[in-house]
């Protein structure tokens, strides 16, 4: 969804939670946590990745201290959430439907995405930074266009004439869609949204002149 390694609940165990938007560069781990969060905490953590209604009736799943994954709840709907990976520079919970979690599996392992076999996923609570270009960069470099994004949601694995009618410059204007690995297996649309208690990533308007002369007075 971002630069990535994507959590992908169960059948991908472990290998999930240490990504999400693979990049984050994970920070140093003497500056996590001490307190493992409690059930509840996680649970909550991860509903906030979704729309109310989606993430109560949806399967919550988390990492465990054995570095297993674990289904904290199971849900009513076709969603599986996990909470914010603690080892991540920025919050980013996440919840997707299984087509995600197929397109997931196949970043995860390098594998080529099914064409025309759409995932949906949401990130409400923001996401970790990551590389535009290098679906695999593990820290921004001078050349890898690392960007910054808030609150959004992606569409993945669509054929790829969708995505040329979305911009795909390799540093985007992040406050509207625009597609993320643009000319790799793994491109997909990044939707910037705004939610009550997040706002979505903008780019400061540039000065005009009526602001410059209001502003000098």
């Amino acid at each position: 969804m971002c630069r990535w390694r994507l959590p992908l609940p169960l059948l991908i165990g472990a290998a999930l939670y240490m990504s999400t938007y693979q990049v984050s560069g994970a920070d140093d781990p003497a500056a996590a946590p001490n307190a493992a969060p409690t059930d509840s905490e996680l649970i909550a953590s991860a509903e906030s990745a979704a729309p109310p209604n989606v993430g109560k009736h949806a399967t919550i799943v988390a990492m465990s201290a054995d570095g297993k994954m674990r289904t904290l709840r199971k849900g009513t709907n076709n969603f599986t959430c996990m909470p914010d990976n603690p080892a991540t520079p920025g919050p980013d919970p996440m919840c997707m439907d299984p087509a995600a979690m197929d397109w997931v599996h196949a970043y995860l392992t390098h594998a080529t995405p099914t064409s025309g076999k759409i995932g949906f996923m949401y990130m409400l609570a923001g996401g970790t930074d990551a590389s535009n270009t290098d679906p695999y960069a593990p820290k921004p470099t001078a050349t890898n266009h690392w960007i910054q994004t808030g609150p959004h949601v992606m569409i993945v694995g669509a054929d790829s004439s969708f995505y040329d009618a979305y911009p795909k410059s390799a540093d985007p204007d992040t406050s509207v869609p625009y597609v993320m690995w643009a000319g790799t297996p793994y491109q997909h649309l990044m939707a910037p949204v705004r939610t009550a208690g997040h706002g979505a990533t903008t780019k400061k308007p540039a000065a005009t002149e009526e602001s410059k002369a209001s502003a000098a007075k």
